[in-house]
């Protein structure tokens, strides 16, 4: 648990999107209505690697990979959204971040079905599809998977491990989980005590966090929905990141806590003064560069990544006085 205190590129970043959500723009933004059809500019990938895009009936993949490189690694990132949004170039770039901070590692993006129109089991079915896509069809070892999301994809990414769990089916490596989104019941005491002060999704209940149209007829507290209502046991070594003032913050804690009672590896970071997913803010502020370092180590450690020191070792040599004998 951090206790730092919030930067002040941070704390500006902060101010600024609460002043933005209480413009015109804060109720779309809320109920997700902005995030349904994203305006971008075409997306052009970085010079060092390909990038292909998987036609696969009724979704699409994204597939990032440095030229010239094998490791056998990879990353399936599942982006978040809240079950409503499609892919964003903001998850190209984690892409890019997570193949550097694998060192070479490949990543798969998948652009999941989404609700209203394809409500819950959706974006699970797809999830579960693109790893067994990897392990079969790509033939990567689920040892050699990471699995990382945020917010939706976040929970999604639990999700998934818990299938895969229920079934059998060999783990992934480990969970990069930013700001899950863990329980759409949205029970947790932050939605209370961070009503007030999450920039984001507070002051309201007129949001996406309250009106799912992901959850559909299914039993909110289904644990592929909600993994905070699941057994954890089995599941693999864990990142949480969250931002002390979120109102999911209650999710990333109770996943941490039910991760410790089935005695699965985890760590668990609050930044404090920090909003939901403040890693989209990439290197324009400290604490959001400090949280992808910390996914950097957790990669090093997950995929068993031994990196020798640059440069040439040379021994220390302590200097003492010369006396007056020398010359």
């Amino acid at each position: 648990m951090r206790s730092k205190k919030v930067s002040i590129r941070g704390g500006l970043m902060r101010d600024m999107i609460h002043d933005i959500m209480e413009t015109s723009l804060g109720k779309p933004i809320k109920t997700g209505e902005f995030r349904k059809n994203p305006v971008e500019p075409a997306w052009v990938c970085p010079s060092g690697y390909e990038y292909e895009i998987i036609e696969n009936d009724p979704f699409k993949m994204e597939y990032l990979k440095p030229e010239g490189v094998v490791t056998g690694r990879v990353v399936l990132q599942l982006h978040g959204g809240g079950y409503i949004g499609p892919m964003k170039n903001i998850y190209r770039k984690f892409a890019v971040r997570y193949s550097r901070l694998s060192f070479g590692g490949d990543v798969l993006t998948i652009d999941y079905r989404v609700a209203p129109e394809d409500p819950y089991p959706a974006a699970l079915e797809d999830a579960i599809h693109a790893y067994q896509w990897l392990v079969k069809e790509k033939h990567y070892r689920p040892g050699q998977i990471v699995v990382a999301g945020d917010s939706a994809g976040g929970g999604l990414a639990l999700a998934l491990c818990l299938y895969l769990r229920d079934r059998g089916l060999p783990q992934p490596a480990g969970l990069v989980l930013m700001s899950p989104w863990a329980d759409v019941t949205c029970s947790g005491d932050s939605y209370e005590f961070n009503f007030q002060k999450d920039p984001l999704f507070g002051n309201t209940r007129e949001s996406m966090l309250y009106n799912s149209s992901y959850v559909g007829d299914a039993d909110p507290k289904d644990p592929y929905l909600s993994p905070i209502f699941g057994d954890f046991r089995g599941l693999p070594a864990m990142l949480l990141q969250a931002g002390s003032f979120e109102m999911l913050l209650s999710d990333t804690l109770s996943v941490a806590e039910k991760a410790r009672e089935a005695g699965v590896r985890r760590r668990v970071s609050v930044y404090e003064g920090m909003f939901h997913v403040f890693q989209m803010s990439m290197d324009l502020i400290p604490e959001s560069r400090e949280a992808w370092d910390e996914v950097a180590r957790f990669m090093q450690i997950v995929f068993r990544i031994d990196r020798k020191p640059e440069g040439r070792v040379v021994r220390k040599v302590k200097r003492t006085n010369r006396t007056k004998n020398e010359k």
